[in-house]
């Protein structure tokens, strides 16, 4: 097993590749790393009026299958019950709201990225 400064490391890592793929594609970054009572948000962002809640999934190896397939239902879940307490902290009137998936896998070139829009609805 990894020590959690590894993985800390490599999801900060992620996320920071994440940040700059994402601001190519025309995101806006509104928010990273929003800490609730329930959790964490990795980034929320304006996607063309539409709020996007991201989940970021880094993994270095495939060991334990492609980093998207760790969000699973209960993970999912979770990110609904954030994104309702950050709209509800900060509110904006009838949001379109969206749940992107960013996997990034680190290999020894150059990262592998894959972005899931919509990849699951609430």
């Amino acid at each position: 097993m990894k020590p959690k400064s590894l993985n800390r490391n490599t999801g900060a890592f992620g996320e920071s590749i994440g940040e700059a793929y994402l601001a190519k594609l025309g995101y806006r970054i509104l928010e990273r790393n929003v800490r609730s009572p329930f959790g964490e948000i990795d980034l929320v962002a304006d996607d063309k009026g539409t709020v996007v809640f991201v989940e970021i999934k880094t993994r270095r190896n495939l060991s334990y299958g492609f980093p998207e397939e760790s969000v699973g239902r209960r993970k999912q879940k979770k990110l609904a019950s954030l994104a309702s307490w950050y709209l509800m902290h900060y509110p904006k009137r009838n949001p379109q709201v969206r749940f992107d998936v960013l996997s990034i896998l680190l290999s020894d070139h150059k990262p592998e990225i894959r972005l899931i829009q919509q990849a699951f609805e609430v």
